[in-house]
């Protein structure tokens, strides 16, 4: 099935997404019916926001997707490090037919804006007080909410899929003093970003055929490190009800040590401005907390910003995130059991072949362990086991599955291409058979019970079972073990040191590559 929210729109329609049209002015209420219990019904492309109408794409079968509906103003000049206020009101009926552009980037090349507080919402007709999964897309300093189109989750798994844009990179992740006094002592700007997203879903989805005392927070990779992180957050209490985080972990920077790296990072542009003569003066001034170094800083380019590279991120700051505080919401925790075949694939630095097999076989250890169990030992260590927590481990395509995907097994966003055919990821492997259609449905079916009811469907893990859900397929059919948890932080290490694959200096250099930013 062809389903009309693919990434080809996206490329042809992003430069010009989500600005106002020149419709007539349409009064607040006018083309708009609401039934007494604050519900749409039917739901329909034109809808009403708290801000103003808006105008989505209809699609096949009653599905329905608004691009860009605007959550937050502009955070640009003087407000590029600050929390984010509410958007502006609109008359007009807004065009939300195409993909809104992506937050300020930079890959090889700089692209996107700073204007990029964003949401898109995937919905049907016959919406009425579905669940709504909130959609986090990975990596920190790149990417957008195009990542994971949700028309296929909202098909399969029965909820209303939101999917947020928000603050990339040292727009979004910056604890430099000058930038942190008051309600943004955080320096988690994208964090603030998600906050208020959360609450224009809260106010606001019903109208799309949403629940919104029904709200799972749902994140890939670095967004998934969010979603765990913001499911133990005190200003995130009762903004949702449930997390998955999907390959993430549960690390958080300390912001001291991350202000001095941020801090070498600007020098070289003040040098370049002629503030200072040297690097050290212009890193020892970027530490101040005056009124001058946040001037200088919110006038910089954006693409002079971006060409930095990417920050640390989720500062414990004691304002948005604790090192103290754990989930207190159901969490369930996935990882693939290949996550670090796609890191090394194309990197030559290991020279052998040797070198690349350990960095694959002992990274995607240390990435499913670090992603699910040390979560779940973290959150049974906080809260006594109070917060449920459930494992599932994607086996599919692995060393030890009943079907391989050659050269990247089991692979870092395997679950968003089982999740949508349309994904990011969907490229990376042929996942048409019957067997992985079969798995794609356990997956939604398992995705669906713990958004409606609050478990996926299978038991929750514990410090002394260790148990999690093991998702494999052969060619025809799912195959769905229920097993003990496979390793431990200390069966990696013992692995590592008894493996002799390698001499004693290969393995240092190959850690050294690849392994540090582990806490292990």
């Amino acid at each position: 099935m062809t389903h009309f929210f693919s990434r080809r729109s996206f490329l042809k329609g992003s430069a010009a997404a989500a600005a106002a049209l020149t419709s007539p002015l349409l009064p607040a209420d006018a083309a708009f019916s609401e039934t007494e219990n604050g519900l749409f019904s039917p739901v329909s492309a034109l809808c009403q926001t708290q801000y103003g109408p808006v105008k989505g794409r209809e699609g096949e079968n009653g599905q329905l997707c608004w691009y860009g509906i605007p959550y937050g103003a502009a955070p640009t000049g003087e407000s590029r490090w600050t929390a984010p206020q509410e958007p502006a009101r609109w008359l007009t009926v807004r065009d939300c037919t195409s993909p809104a552009p992506a937050a300020y980037q930079y890959t090889t090349f700089p692209l996107g804006t700073e204007d990029c507080l964003t949401l898109d919402i995937y919905s049907s007709a016959e919406a009425k007080k579905r669940p709504v999964l909130v959609y986090l897309h990975g990596s920190a300093a790149t990417g957008s909410s195009l990542e994971l189109p949700g028309s296929e989750l909202v098909r399969d798994a029965g909820c209303v899929f939101v999917a947020l844009n928000y603050r990339l990179g040292l727009f979004g992740w910056n604890c430099l003093p000058a930038l942190t006094s008051g309600s943004d002592a955080a320096g988690n700007f994208a964090l603030l970003d998600i906050a208020r997203a959360l609450d224009w879903v809260k106010e606001n989805i019903h109208r799309f055929g949403g629940d919104a005392d029904n709200i799972t927070l749902c994140g890939f990779s670095d967004g998934g490190r969010m979603a765990a992180a913001l499911a133990g957050s005190p200003l995130f209490r009762e903004r949702f009800q449930k997390a998955v985080a999907i390959s993430g972990g549960l690390s958080l920077a300390d912001p001291d040590a991350a202000a001095q790296k941020l801090a070498e990072n600007f020098a070289p542009l003040a040098v370049e401005d002629g503030r200072f003569a040297d690097t050290a003066s212009a890193a020892e001034w970027l530490l101040t907390p005056g009124a001058d170094v946040r001037e200088w800083l919110c006038g910089l380019e954006p693409a002079r910003i971006a060409a930095l590279g990417k920050p640390a991120i989720l500062y414990a700051d004691d304002v948005v995130l604790s090192r103290d505080a754990r989930s207190a919401v159901p969490l369930l925790l996935l990882s693939s059991a290949t996550e670090f075949s796609g890191f090394v694939r194309d990197d030559l630095r290991p020279a052998s072949s040797a070198a690349r097999a350990y960095a694959v076989k002992y990274g995607s250890a240390l990435c499913r362990w670090s992603s699910t169990e040390a979560v779940a030992e973290a959150v049974a260590e906080a809260l006594g086991g109070s917060a449920p927590v459930w494992l599932g481990l994607i086996d599919y395509g692995g060393a030890d599955s009943q079907t391989t995907i050659p050269g990247l097994g089991s692979f870092h966003g395997l679950p968003l291409a089982l999740f949508s055919s349309e994904s990011s990821y969907s490229a990376c492997a042929d996942l048409s058979s019957a067997g992985a259609q079969a798995l794609s449905a356990q997956l939604k079916q398992a995705l669906a019970g713990f958004m409606t009811s609050g478990s996926p469907g299978w038991d929750v893990w514990t410090p002394q079972d260790r148990d999690a859900l093991h998702f494999d397929a052969d060619s025809e059919t799912a195959c769905v073990t229920f097993n003990s948890y496979p390793d431990t932080q200390e069966s990696i290490r013992a692995a590592m040191a008894a493996d002799t694959s390698l001499s004693a200096a290969e393995k240092e250099t190959v850690e050294h590559l690849y392994f540090s930013g582990f806490s292990f």
